[in-house]
Order: structure tokens, then C-alpha cells, then sequence
């Protein structure tokens, strides 16, 4: 190993240098050891290569350019702005490190804008960070890393991993800061890649990282949030229309049972749980329960009509490299900033996909096309892709709806 890593627990009392130099004890470099960071221009990248720069090893910054040709313009809280960009460069030259930008325009759009752009005329709600983090960050940018002579690569992700000594394999967990954790859009890591994973800022809050940045002079100290989607600009539905260069298609509006109540403006411009702008006059809310590309129709339905209790997930992946087991009880996150609902794992047949998920109680609007990620506590175990294989589907049986209701 190159670096091996000990999570050792920060004291949430500790002074804030205390705290950056038990982060830099959790770190044990082998001589010579290069890292790479990914600085996205925002805080929380920028005090990872502050961290790891700290520690006297041997870092650079790596920037992606991403902003996709015939996007519009980007506006200054998209993370792959010229503007984030210049911060990161700028952050760098405080440091002391070199700066390097990739252009990765192509991989980008490729493996994820195209995706975000089709799930949406597919009926499905995409989730284009995990897409950049599976195909681009710790895919086609990993492959550049390792030309730069790095030899692991760190994020300003909120995550946190570990080695285990008895199975000799590492582990992914959640980041101590709970209202920042970013373990979900992660759990397409395999072992490869976690090994050269390194995640500086996972044992602090976000309150500690911008301490941090302000103890050190970074002009990107009370930078915002970048935004969700970092390469939309405006409005995501037309911007999937004008990447796709596909048009609206309205269809018929249908209520849980088959009634025709309306028409919608196009599958595109709707999400599972979708309450606003339906055109629907009920005499109680309704939701989008169901998209359906092959009829082109909506179906839509009280809160109660969302709740689900059994899935299917596929394109699976464990992080360990060990099956799922059938019965297997775990905590499972439908949407990032979502809670942990128990569950277990439905997988007769081990090879095949998709396997189920059976939680212990209803969740509101499980969206196909998001991801469902599979936990042990603070523990990534792996996830995959939400389906719509209605065979599989199953909503909520009767006298789930009163428990529903407080829901």
C-alpha cells in the first residue's frame, strides 16, 4: 500500500490546528508518494490540498475543464466555471503547488451530460454527480492522475475510508458531518480505486473547514455552495431538450386507476413526486406516481399513491467485491440528502439483476433512475440504479397507509 490510512476519531472539541494535524496523522506516505487533488475551485477542495500540502508530501492540483461546449454560459456557483477555475489556480499558488487543467469536455459530456439529457426523455430522474464521479473523477480523470507520476488521488469529498485488516479490504464510510455527507454519490468505488482514494476532509464539519480556510488565508473561504447540477445553467428541462435536440411530446395525464384527467407537456418536463404544475384541478394534492415513456403518460395520485416499500435496484455494485446476500438486513438512502431506512436485501438468485430491496417501513417517492445505497451503519456497502421492472415493483400493501400518513 501507499498510503495507508487509520480513521482515528476527532475530538469535536479539539482547536481547529489540533484537528488538521490529526487528519494528517491518520496519513501514513511511503517515501516518495505523489498526490493528485481534484480542486473544483471550492472550498472544500481547496482545504484538502491545504491539508495534504501541510503534511510536506508531494501534491498537485488537477482541475477539470468541463463546461460543455454549447451549454450557455456558466454562472460563478458552477464548480466547472472559468471563475472556479481561476479560484483554484489562485488557491494553488498559495500553497505552493503546482496547478494543472485537463480538458475532459469530451469524457464529460459523453458519460454524463448525454445520460442526464436522455434519462429525462426516458421517464427517469438522473443523478449526474454520481455519473461524474463513477466515469469521470474516478475514471477518465484517474487515468490522467496516473500519468501525472500520482500515485493516489484526494477529494474534497465528505467520506471517509478505512482498512480492514481482517477481510484486507477498505472500507468506505459516511463523513462525520452528517448534514454533508457525500458517501451516497460514492458507492460505485471498487477496491481498486478506493485504495488510491484519499478524502482529507471527512473527519471534519463544514463549519471546521472553513475555519480552516480562513486560518490559512484562502481567498474561497465563504465561498457559496456550488450548485446541484454544476453544468446547467438555467432550467435543466430545456436545456435536456436542447442537448438532446429532442421536443416536447404532451401525453395524456391518468389518474391511478386509468382515468384520463389531462394532458402533460412533455415526460421531460416531470419527476416521481412531482406536486407543481400538473394542470390536474383535484379536490386533494396530487403527485406523479408513474412515468411511462413507452405510452408517453403520467400517472398521478394522492401522497399515499408515491409510497413504496419493495424495488429493484441494477447495475449494481459492491464495494467490497462480495455478493449480496439474500435476507441480508441493511440501511438503504433513496436520494442523497435522504435518512437511512432498514430494510433487507431480496437476491435468490445471487448472479442475477436486479436484486430488491424490502424496507421496514413506506418511502415516499422512490424516483427510477436515482440511486438506492446500500449501508451497515456509517458503513458504504454499495447501490445501484433504481428500476422500473413493474414485475418486481410493489407498493405499498394496505395497512402501510396509516403509517404513511405520519410520514
Amino acid at each position: 500500500m501507499l498510503v495507508h490510512y487509520k480513521d482515528n476519531a476527532l475530538d469535536s472539541n479539539a482547536p481547529i490546528t489540533m484537528k488538521v494535524n490529526t487528519v494528517l496523522n491518520n496519513y501514513d506516505f511511503s517515501p516518495n508518494t505523489k498526490v493528485a487533488v481534484a480542486m473544483s475551485g471550492g472550498v472544500d477542495s481547496s482545504v484538502a490540498a491545504a491539508i495534504l500540502a501541510k503534511s510536506g508530501v508531494d501534491v498537485i492540483g488537477i482541475t477539470m475543464d468541463i463546461w460543455p461546449d454549447g451549454a450557455g454560459q456558466p454562472g460563478p456557483r458552477n464548480c466547472c466555471s472559468p471563475e472556479s477555475v481561476a479560484d483554484a489556480k489562485e488557491v494553488c499558488a498559495l500553497l505552493g503547488i503546482e496547478h494543472i487543467l485537463i480538458d475532459m469536455k469530451e469524457p464529460f459530456a459523453n458519460s454524463v451530460v448525454d445520460r442526464f439529457a436522455k434519462d429525462y426523455f426516458d421517464g427517469l430522474t438522473p443523478n449526474p454527480c454520481i455519473d461524474c464521479n463513477q466515469h469521470i473523477k474516478y475514471g477518465a480523470l484517474d487515468e490522467h492522475v496516473m500519468n501525472t507520476g500520482a500515485t493516489v488521488m484526494a477529494t474534497g469529498h465528505y467520506a471517509r475510508k478505512q482498512f480492514d485488516d481482517v477481510s484486507g479490504k477498505w472500507q468506505l464510510f459516511r463523513g462525520i458531518d452528517s448534514d454533508k455527507d457525500q458517501s451516497y454519490v460514492l458507492y460505485n468505488l471498487d477496491q481498486a480505486r478506493l485504495s488510491r482514494a484519499l478524502f482529507p476532509i471527512g473527519g471534519l464539519t463544514k463549519d471546521e473547514v472553513r475555519s480552516i480556510a480562513h486560518d490559512l488565508g484562502l481567498p474561497i473561504a465563504e465561498k457559496p455552495e456550488s450548485m446541484d447540477i454544476c453544468f446547467v445553467a438555467d432550467d435543466y428541462r430545456e436545456f435536456a431538450r436542447k442537448w438532446s435536440g429532442k421536443t416536447s411530446r404532451p401525453g395524456p395525464i391518468l389518474s391511478t386507476r386509468g382515468t384520463h384527467l389531462g394532458t402533460h407537456t412533455g415526460i421531460e418536463n416531470y419527476t416521481v413526486g412531482q406536486r407543481k404544475g400538473l394542470g390536474v384541478s383535484s379536490d386533494q394534492p396530487l403527485y406523479v406516481t408513474k412515468i411511462d415513456p413507452v405510452s408517453n403518460s403520467i400517472t398521478v395520485g394522492t401522497r399515499e399513491d408515491t409510497l413504496a416499500f419493495q424495488f429493484p435496484i441494477n447495475q449494481v455494485n459492491s464495494i467490497s467485491g462480495n455478493k449480496f446476500i439474500d435476507q441480508q438486513r441493511v440501511q438503504v438512502k433513496i436520494r442523497s440528502h435522504g435518512k437511512l431506512n432498514d430494510g433487507v436485501i431480496l437476491c435468490e438468485n445471487h448472479s442475477a439483476e436486479p436484486i430488491r430491496i424490502e424496507l421496514e417501513e413506506p418511502v415516499w417517492a422512490i424516483a427510477p433512475g436515482q440511486a438506492a445505497v446500500i449501508y451497515a451503519g456509517e458503513m458504504v456497502l454499495g447501490g445501484g440504479r433504481i428500476g422500473t421492472n413493474t414485475s418486481i415493483w410493489e407498493s405499498k400493501p394496505s395497512d402501510y397507509v396509516t403509517a404513511a400518513k405520519s410520514i
